[in-house]
Protein backbone atom coordinates (compact mmCIF):
# COMPACT_ATOMS: atom_id res chain seq x y z
CA UNK A 1 0.00 0.00 0.00
CA UNK A 2 0.52 3.25 -0.68
CA UNK A 3 0.50 6.33 1.90
CA UNK A 4 0.44 10.08 0.95
CA UNK A 5 -0.64 12.93 3.28
CA UNK A 6 -2.20 16.23 2.39
CA UNK A 7 -0.95 18.84 4.28
CA UNK A 8 -3.55 21.17 5.61
CA UNK A 9 -2.41 21.35 9.42
CA UNK A 10 -5.49 20.07 11.74
CA UNK A 11 -7.29 19.23 8.54
CA UNK A 12 -4.59 17.13 6.97
CA UNK A 13 -5.66 13.87 5.58
CA UNK A 14 -3.63 10.66 4.22
CA UNK A 15 -4.26 9.04 0.80
CA UNK A 16 -3.94 5.36 0.75
CA UNK A 17 -3.68 3.39 -2.73
CA UNK A 18 -3.48 -0.14 -3.21
CA UNK A 19 -5.71 -3.49 -3.83
CA UNK A 20 -8.30 -4.87 -2.14
CA UNK A 21 -8.54 -1.86 0.45
CA UNK A 22 -12.14 -2.19 0.46
CA UNK A 23 -11.73 -5.73 2.15
CA UNK A 24 -9.18 -4.72 4.83
CA UNK A 25 -11.20 -3.99 7.77
CA UNK A 26 -7.63 -2.35 9.69
CA UNK A 27 -7.11 0.31 6.27
CA UNK A 28 -11.31 1.12 7.13
CA UNK A 29 -10.75 1.38 10.83
CA UNK A 30 -8.02 4.11 10.36
CA UNK A 31 -10.08 6.06 7.73
CA UNK A 32 -13.43 5.70 9.98
CA UNK A 33 -13.26 6.41 13.39
CA UNK A 34 -17.19 7.21 13.56
CA UNK A 35 -19.35 4.23 15.39
CA UNK A 36 -21.70 5.30 13.26
CA UNK A 37 -21.56 5.37 8.94
CA UNK A 38 -23.78 6.48 6.00
CA UNK A 39 -22.72 4.45 2.98
CA UNK A 40 -23.50 6.75 -0.01
CA UNK A 41 -23.09 5.32 -3.77
CA UNK A 42 -24.92 4.38 -6.78
CA UNK A 43 -26.87 2.09 -8.38
CA UNK A 44 -24.03 0.92 -10.61
CA UNK A 45 -21.15 0.57 -7.89
CA UNK A 46 -23.41 -1.06 -4.80
CA UNK A 47 -24.18 -4.41 -6.52
CA UNK A 48 -20.07 -4.28 -6.95
CA UNK A 49 -18.85 -3.29 -3.60
CA UNK A 50 -21.47 -2.30 -1.01
CA UNK A 51 -21.40 -5.82 0.63
CA UNK A 52 -17.78 -5.93 0.47
CA UNK A 53 -17.21 -2.57 2.68
CA UNK A 54 -20.32 -3.47 4.87
CA UNK A 55 -17.95 -6.41 6.00
CA UNK A 56 -15.03 -4.63 6.38
CA UNK A 57 -16.94 -2.03 8.42
CA UNK A 58 -18.12 -5.07 10.57
CA UNK A 59 -19.17 -3.76 14.31
CA UNK A 60 -20.39 -0.43 13.07
CA UNK A 61 -23.86 1.02 12.91
CA UNK A 62 -23.68 1.21 8.98
CA UNK A 63 -26.93 2.31 6.96
CA UNK A 64 -27.37 3.06 3.16
CA UNK A 65 -28.66 5.39 0.01
CA UNK A 66 -28.71 4.08 -3.14
CA UNK A 67 -28.75 7.01 -5.89
CA UNK A 68 -29.19 7.03 -9.68
CA UNK A 69 -26.32 7.12 -11.72
CA UNK A 70 -25.03 9.71 -13.71
CA UNK A 71 -23.89 13.29 -13.96
CA UNK A 72 -27.43 14.63 -15.08
CA UNK A 73 -28.39 13.47 -11.22
CA UNK A 74 -25.75 15.76 -9.56
CA UNK A 75 -28.33 18.16 -8.03
CA UNK A 76 -29.92 19.40 -5.34
CA UNK A 77 -32.82 16.76 -5.46
CA UNK A 78 -30.27 14.28 -5.08
CA UNK A 79 -28.52 15.92 -2.48
CA UNK A 80 -31.53 15.99 -0.55
CA UNK A 81 -31.76 12.55 -0.58
CA UNK A 82 -28.97 12.28 1.00
CA UNK A 83 -29.51 14.47 4.08
CA UNK A 84 -32.85 12.58 4.24
CA UNK A 85 -31.08 9.60 5.03
CA UNK A 86 -29.07 11.03 7.54
CA UNK A 87 -32.32 12.38 9.21
CA UNK A 88 -33.78 8.80 8.82
CA UNK A 89 -31.31 7.14 10.16
CA UNK A 90 -30.67 9.31 13.18
CA UNK A 91 -26.95 10.33 12.36
CA UNK A 92 -25.59 12.65 14.69
CA UNK A 93 -22.69 14.69 14.33
CA UNK A 94 -19.97 12.19 15.73
CA UNK A 95 -21.45 10.60 12.16
CA UNK A 96 -19.43 9.73 8.95
CA UNK A 97 -20.44 9.69 5.32
CA UNK A 98 -18.74 7.13 3.41
CA UNK A 99 -18.66 8.16 -0.81
CA UNK A 100 -18.45 5.27 -2.32
CA UNK A 101 -18.57 5.33 -6.08
CA UNK A 102 -16.80 8.01 -9.02
CA UNK A 103 -16.94 11.68 -8.42
CA UNK A 104 -20.91 12.27 -8.90
CA UNK A 105 -20.94 10.21 -5.70
CA UNK A 106 -18.31 12.02 -4.23
CA UNK A 107 -19.14 15.20 -4.61
CA UNK A 108 -22.52 14.70 -3.62
CA UNK A 109 -21.60 12.99 -0.58
CA UNK A 110 -18.84 15.44 0.58
CA UNK A 111 -21.17 18.36 0.14
CA UNK A 112 -23.86 16.69 1.91
CA UNK A 113 -21.47 15.98 4.61
CA UNK A 114 -20.50 19.59 4.66
CA UNK A 115 -24.12 20.60 5.10
CA UNK A 116 -25.68 18.23 7.37
CA UNK A 117 -25.97 19.65 11.01
CA UNK A 118 -23.01 22.16 9.92
CA UNK A 119 -20.29 19.47 9.06
CA UNK A 120 -19.57 16.05 9.65
CA UNK A 121 -16.93 13.70 8.53
CA UNK A 122 -16.95 12.04 5.27
CA UNK A 123 -14.43 9.39 3.78
CA UNK A 124 -13.58 8.86 -0.42
CA UNK A 125 -13.81 5.60 -0.96
CA UNK A 126 -13.43 6.66 -4.99
CA UNK A 127 -14.45 3.33 -7.70
CA UNK A 128 -13.32 5.17 -10.78
CA UNK A 129 -9.71 6.37 -12.27
CA UNK A 130 -11.30 10.01 -12.62
CA UNK A 131 -12.60 10.05 -9.35
CA UNK A 132 -8.66 8.07 -8.09
CA UNK A 133 -6.74 10.84 -9.22
CA UNK A 134 -8.61 14.11 -9.33
CA UNK A 135 -12.52 14.38 -7.53
CA UNK A 136 -11.52 12.69 -4.32
CA UNK A 137 -8.73 14.57 -3.63
CA UNK A 138 -8.93 18.39 -2.34
CA UNK A 139 -11.70 18.82 -0.66
CA UNK A 140 -14.13 20.16 -3.36
CA UNK A 141 -17.81 19.33 -3.22
CA UNK A 142 -20.98 20.42 -4.84
CA UNK A 143 -23.66 19.63 -7.47
CA UNK A 144 -24.32 21.55 -11.03
CA UNK A 145 -27.29 23.83 -12.00
CA UNK A 146 -29.09 23.74 -15.10
CA UNK A 147 -27.13 27.43 -15.49
CA UNK A 148 -23.51 25.98 -15.10
CA UNK A 149 -21.57 22.21 -13.12
CA UNK A 150 -20.70 23.12 -9.77
CA UNK A 151 -22.23 25.94 -9.04
CA UNK A 152 -23.49 24.84 -5.73
CA UNK A 153 -20.91 23.65 -3.37
CA UNK A 154 -18.49 23.98 -0.28
CA UNK A 155 -14.84 23.07 0.27
CA UNK A 156 -14.84 20.10 2.71
CA UNK A 157 -11.70 18.13 3.23
CA UNK A 158 -12.32 14.36 3.49
CA UNK A 159 -10.96 12.53 6.57
CA UNK A 160 -9.24 10.24 4.27
CA UNK A 161 -9.27 9.02 0.80
CA UNK A 162 -8.63 5.22 0.43
CA UNK A 163 -8.22 3.81 -3.00
CA UNK A 164 -8.12 0.10 -3.86
CA UNK A 165 -7.20 0.14 -7.46
CA UNK A 166 -9.00 -3.18 -8.17
CA UNK A 167 -11.95 -1.46 -8.69
CA UNK A 168 -11.09 -0.49 -12.04
CA UNK A 169 -11.28 -4.31 -12.97
CA UNK A 170 -14.96 -3.61 -13.11
CA UNK A 171 -14.92 0.19 -14.49
CA UNK A 172 -16.29 0.51 -18.25
CA UNK A 173 -13.52 1.12 -20.90
CA UNK A 174 -15.40 5.00 -21.51
CA UNK A 175 -14.77 5.40 -17.93
CA UNK A 176 -11.34 4.10 -17.80
CA UNK A 177 -10.67 6.39 -20.97
CA UNK A 178 -12.26 9.27 -19.56
CA UNK A 179 -10.08 9.23 -15.81
CA UNK A 180 -6.85 9.11 -18.36
CA UNK A 181 -7.66 12.88 -19.43
CA UNK A 182 -7.70 13.64 -16.04
CA UNK A 183 -3.72 12.21 -15.56
CA UNK A 184 -2.81 13.40 -18.75
CA UNK A 185 -3.87 17.25 -17.07
CA UNK A 186 -1.33 16.70 -14.20
CA UNK A 187 1.38 16.37 -16.97
CA UNK A 188 0.33 19.46 -19.01
CA UNK A 189 0.72 21.78 -16.15
CA UNK A 190 2.93 20.36 -13.88
CA UNK A 191 5.35 17.61 -15.23
CA UNK A 192 6.71 17.56 -18.58
CA UNK A 193 8.40 14.03 -17.58
CA UNK A 194 5.55 12.55 -16.59
CA UNK A 195 3.53 13.47 -19.55
CA UNK A 196 6.74 11.67 -21.45
CA UNK A 197 5.98 8.50 -18.76
CA UNK A 198 2.20 8.85 -19.87
CA UNK A 199 2.93 8.48 -23.90
CA UNK A 200 5.15 5.81 -23.29
CA UNK A 201 2.88 3.52 -21.13
CA UNK A 202 -0.67 4.08 -21.94
CA UNK A 203 -1.40 0.62 -23.23
CA UNK A 204 -0.20 -0.71 -20.56
CA UNK A 205 -2.61 1.73 -18.68
CA UNK A 206 -5.39 1.33 -21.25
CA UNK A 207 -4.91 -2.83 -19.93
CA UNK A 208 -5.25 -1.96 -16.95
CA UNK A 209 -1.19 -2.92 -16.05
CA UNK A 210 -1.53 -3.05 -11.92
CA UNK A 211 1.49 -1.37 -12.01
CA UNK A 212 1.25 1.30 -14.09
CA UNK A 213 -1.97 2.11 -12.71
CA UNK A 214 -0.59 2.89 -9.31
CA UNK A 215 1.91 5.22 -10.47
CA UNK A 216 -0.43 7.22 -12.29
CA UNK A 217 -2.51 7.42 -9.39
CA UNK A 218 0.28 8.26 -7.26
CA UNK A 219 1.83 10.68 -8.81
CA UNK A 220 -1.58 12.47 -10.27
CA UNK A 221 -1.90 12.56 -6.53
CA UNK A 222 1.43 13.91 -5.26
CA UNK A 223 0.91 16.91 -8.09
CA UNK A 224 -2.52 17.49 -6.70
CA UNK A 225 -1.74 17.23 -2.94
CA UNK A 226 1.45 19.79 -3.04
CA UNK A 227 -0.53 22.12 -5.00
CA UNK A 228 -4.15 21.77 -2.52
CA UNK A 229 -1.54 22.22 0.16
CA UNK A 230 -0.19 25.30 -1.10
CA UNK A 231 -3.31 26.56 -2.20
CA UNK A 232 -6.95 24.68 -0.69
CA UNK A 233 -9.79 27.40 -1.73
CA UNK A 234 -8.36 28.07 -5.65
CA UNK A 235 -7.10 31.71 -4.60
CA UNK A 236 -4.02 30.86 -7.04
CA UNK A 237 -1.71 28.46 -8.16
CA UNK A 238 -4.55 25.29 -7.68
CA UNK A 239 -6.67 27.10 -10.47
CA UNK A 240 -4.01 25.38 -12.56
CA UNK A 241 -5.45 22.00 -12.03
CA UNK A 242 -8.97 23.54 -13.86
CA UNK A 243 -7.12 23.06 -17.57
CA UNK A 244 -9.76 22.53 -20.03
CA UNK A 245 -12.50 22.33 -17.79
CA UNK A 246 -13.58 26.05 -18.35
CA UNK A 247 -14.24 24.79 -22.19
CA UNK A 248 -15.60 21.54 -21.03
CA UNK A 249 -17.98 22.83 -18.87
CA UNK A 250 -19.22 24.46 -22.01
CA UNK A 251 -19.14 21.12 -23.38
CA UNK A 252 -21.32 19.79 -21.21
CA UNK A 253 -23.78 22.11 -19.96
CA UNK A 254 -24.75 22.74 -23.81
CA UNK A 255 -24.80 18.98 -24.19
CA UNK A 256 -26.80 17.95 -21.58
CA UNK A 257 -25.27 16.30 -18.33
CA UNK A 258 -24.10 12.97 -19.04
CA UNK A 259 -24.43 13.43 -22.74
CA UNK A 260 -20.68 13.90 -22.36
CA UNK A 261 -18.12 12.02 -19.84
CA UNK A 262 -16.47 14.87 -17.57
CA UNK A 263 -13.03 13.58 -18.75
CA UNK A 264 -14.49 13.53 -22.39
CA UNK A 265 -15.20 17.35 -22.05
CA UNK A 266 -12.54 18.08 -20.18
CA UNK A 267 -9.96 15.98 -23.00
CA UNK A 268 -11.84 17.97 -25.47
CA UNK A 269 -11.09 21.41 -23.35
CA UNK A 270 -7.54 20.63 -23.04
CA UNK A 271 -7.20 20.51 -26.88
CA UNK A 272 -8.80 24.05 -26.91
CA UNK A 273 -6.41 25.48 -24.10
CA UNK A 274 -3.27 24.15 -26.27
CA UNK A 275 -4.72 25.24 -29.03
CA UNK A 276 -4.67 29.15 -27.58
CA UNK A 277 -1.76 29.00 -26.06
CA UNK A 278 -0.37 28.17 -29.63
CA UNK A 279 -2.11 31.34 -30.73
CA UNK A 280 -0.72 33.22 -28.23
CA UNK A 281 2.63 31.87 -29.26
CA UNK A 282 3.33 29.88 -26.64
CA UNK A 283 3.58 26.22 -27.84
CA UNK A 284 4.67 25.29 -31.03
CA UNK A 285 2.26 23.65 -33.51
CA UNK A 286 3.87 20.23 -32.80
CA UNK A 287 2.84 20.82 -29.24
CA UNK A 288 -0.38 21.08 -29.91
CA UNK A 289 -0.50 17.74 -32.25
CA UNK A 290 1.61 16.16 -29.70
CA UNK A 291 -1.70 16.62 -27.38
CA UNK A 292 -4.18 15.83 -29.77
CA UNK A 293 -2.31 12.29 -30.91
CA UNK A 294 -2.34 11.30 -27.33
CA UNK A 295 -6.20 12.03 -26.65
CA UNK A 296 -7.14 10.19 -29.56
CA UNK A 297 -4.49 7.04 -28.51
CA UNK A 298 -6.61 7.04 -25.26
CA UNK A 299 -9.61 7.05 -26.99
CA UNK A 300 -10.90 10.44 -25.87
CA UNK A 301 -13.50 12.96 -28.42
CA UNK A 302 -11.17 15.91 -29.70
CA UNK A 303 -13.95 17.11 -31.95
CA UNK A 304 -16.38 19.37 -29.62
CA UNK A 305 -20.20 19.41 -30.24
CA UNK A 306 -21.24 22.55 -32.56
CA UNK A 307 -22.80 25.10 -30.26
CA UNK A 308 -21.46 28.44 -31.52
CA UNK A 309 -18.50 30.40 -30.36
CA UNK A 310 -20.97 33.01 -29.08
CA UNK A 311 -22.86 30.09 -26.82
CA UNK A 312 -20.03 28.57 -25.79
CA UNK A 313 -18.59 31.89 -24.82
CA UNK A 314 -22.34 32.58 -22.52
CA UNK A 315 -21.52 29.73 -20.75
CA UNK A 316 -18.28 30.37 -20.38
CA UNK A 317 -18.84 33.50 -18.65
CA UNK A 318 -20.72 31.74 -15.64
CA UNK A 319 -17.30 30.03 -14.36
CA UNK A 320 -15.96 30.03 -10.62
CA UNK A 321 -12.67 31.62 -12.36
CA UNK A 322 -13.99 34.88 -13.52
CA UNK A 323 -13.13 37.49 -11.96
CA UNK A 324 -14.47 41.25 -12.96
CA UNK A 325 -16.46 39.88 -15.84
CA UNK A 326 -12.75 38.51 -17.36
CA UNK A 327 -13.10 34.69 -17.65
CA UNK A 328 -9.36 33.51 -16.23
CA UNK A 329 -8.73 30.34 -18.41
CA UNK A 330 -5.81 27.86 -17.46
CA UNK A 331 -3.22 27.53 -20.34
CA UNK A 332 0.16 26.20 -20.95
CA UNK A 333 3.22 28.13 -21.19
CA UNK A 334 5.02 24.90 -22.18
CA UNK A 335 4.60 21.51 -21.87
CA UNK A 336 4.72 20.66 -18.50
CA UNK A 337 4.17 24.26 -17.27
CA UNK A 338 0.43 25.65 -16.77
CA UNK A 339 -0.74 29.00 -15.96
CA UNK A 340 -3.90 30.77 -14.79
CA UNK A 341 -4.30 34.31 -16.93
CA UNK A 342 -7.25 36.77 -17.77
CA UNK A 343 -4.46 38.27 -20.50
CA UNK A 344 -5.52 37.55 -23.75
CA UNK A 345 -6.54 39.27 -26.81
CA UNK A 346 -10.06 38.98 -27.52
CA UNK A 347 -9.58 37.63 -30.61
CA UNK A 348 -7.52 35.16 -29.74
CA UNK A 349 -10.08 33.07 -27.62
CA UNK A 350 -12.53 33.76 -30.45
CA UNK A 351 -10.45 31.90 -33.53
CA UNK A 352 -10.40 29.06 -31.15
CA UNK A 353 -14.09 28.89 -30.09
CA UNK A 354 -14.45 29.49 -33.60
CA UNK A 355 -12.64 26.70 -34.90
CA UNK A 356 -14.06 24.23 -32.21
CA UNK A 357 -17.45 25.05 -31.71
CA UNK A 358 -18.43 26.59 -34.60
CA UNK A 359 -19.28 30.31 -35.71
CA UNK A 360 -22.84 30.16 -34.99
CA UNK A 361 -25.39 27.29 -33.78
Amino acid sequence: MHRLRIELGERGYPILIGPALLDDPAVLAEAVAARDVLVVTNETVAPLYLARLGRSLAGKRVASVVLPDGEQYKTLDTLARVLDALVEHRMNRDACVAALGGGVVGDIAGFAAACYQRGVDYVQLPTTLLAQVDSSVGGKTGVNHPGGKNLVGAFHQPRAVVTDIGTLATLPARELRAGLAEVIKYGLVADAAFLGWIEDHLDALLGLDTGALTHAIRRSCEIKAEIVAEDEREHGRRALLNLGHTFGHAIETAAGYGEWLHGEAVGTGMLMAVDLSQRLGWLACADVERVRALLLRSGLPTVAPVIGAARALELMSMDKKVLAGRIRLVLVKQLGEGVVTGDYPADALAATLEAHFGAAA
